[in-house]
């Protein structure tokens, strides 16, 4: 949060504070001063707000852009016998240009995995996703943490970041864990698994919360049942995430989040991201920027942020059909009233603090204990 509330609350420029010094006609004696002006005043000018005008959306977002939480970009890619994304591409909907023109700065871009072949399939996307990025230097940068992805902003690139993966994906050995932690896997998402279930998370689940604490995984909450979200934020000492979950309260979804969790979510520093998806927001952009609202409301301006979940085969919001439309999601939030502050916080500060968090917490973790050797009950 530091580069974010350096730039908010940077001091004004040495021009800016000489522009405030009296002129010399202000300094002139009152006998030499002008007469005052006689007649009535305009109403126009009675009560004028003092509020600055919004910062234009592409302003805006060249200076905090959007770190997106969720994208299927790699399983597209490899259906496809040839494409351009630097050109762009119109069997995806995130190529280069599209990405540049809506202002995302970082995207966390999800490995399909096979379910007869979690580990295998889990490989090979990463395989693809870091030769996908090699191969555009001048646009992408693969990130591993808040630093990363915060150079990559600094030098013009988008940051990617791989996860979410579902827990599936290490197969339900810690030691697979760290091997795909290793390789660059950042997020895990815990639901579908026998120890992260309706019932909750079993010993071993837990003992996977911890594990993923001390590697610095991003914990995924999004599908998980009421009774893993409660224990997951009762053990775990990072904040947890929701990548690509909009508010239960105003769309039934079932990845959708209760209120109670959001709240508890903004309790515990957590992130909720909010998908650009017509099946969990609903069909207009409107839509999306109500759930935003309901999230602020109860987790709270710091826990709120966005995830296009684009190429995932969800259809989208009228006005939110690719990347591109972020800037027209901020214009809808500034009619509402957000401040440049809240929506720095929105596309890139509340990212950022969870990420690096994650991190602090992974460093003092690895002080108080070695890899878990856990293996799941019977």
């Amino acid at each position: 949060m530091a580069d974010l509330q350096d730039e908010l609350s940077a001091p004004a420029e040495a021009g800016d504070l000489e522009s405030t010094r009296p002129t010399a006609e202000e300094d002139a004696p009152s006998d030499h001063a002008r007469p005052a002006p006689t007649g009535p005043v305009p109403a126009d000018t009675v009560n004028a707000p003092t509020t600055p005008a919004p910062t234009p959306p592409h302003a805006l977002l060249a200076r905090h852009p959007v770190a997106d939480g969720y994208c299927g970009l790699p399983q597209v890619l490899r259906t496809l016998p040839w494409y351009d994304l630097e050109l762009g591409e119109s069997a995806v909907e995130a190529d280069l240009p599209r990405l540049h023109a809506g202002g995302t700065g970082a995207q966390l871009w999800a490995p399909h995995v096979a379910p007869d072949a979690p580990i295998t399939s889990t490989l090979e996307q990463i395989d693809l996703i870091t030769n996908i990025v090699s191969r555009h230097p001048e646009d992408l940068r693969l990130a591993r943490s808040a630093s990363d992805t915060a150079d990559a902003r600094a030098h013009g690139r988008i940051a990617v970041l791989i996860g979410p993966a579902p827990a599936s994906a290490a197969a339900d050995s810690l030691g697979a864990l760290r091997s795909l932690h290793a390789l660059g896997l950042r997020a895990l998402t815990l639901s579908g698994t026998s120890w992260a279930s309706d019932d909750g998370l079993t010993r071993f689940g837990e003992e996977v919360v911890r594990e993923m604490n001390r590697l610095g995984l991003l914990v995924d909450l999004t599908g998980a049942s009421a009774a893993t979200a409660a224990r997951v934020l009762a053990v775990s000492k990072a904040p947890v995430t929701l990548t690509r979950s909009g508010a239960h309260a105003l769309n039934h979804h079932p990845e959708n989040a209760p209120d109670e969790l959001l709240g508890a979510l903004g309790e515990h520093g957590g992130l909720c991201l909010v998908p650009c998806s017509a099946d969990r927001t609903g069909p207009a952009l409107r839509d999306v920027a109500d759930h935003i609202d309901h999230v602020r409301r109860l987790a709270g301006p710091e826990s709120v942020g966005l995830s296009g979940t684009y190429d995932t085969g969800d259809a989208h919001p009228e006005g939110l059909a690719d990347v591109a439309g972020y800037p027209s999601l901020i214009v809808e939030l500034q009619t509402r009233g957000w401040t440049d502050a809240e929506l720095a916080l929105l596309t890139w500060g509340n990212v950022q603090r969870v990420l690096r968090s994650t991190e602090f917490t992974a460093r003092a973790a690895r002080h108080r204990r070695g890899p878990s050797t856990a293996t799941p009950e019977p």
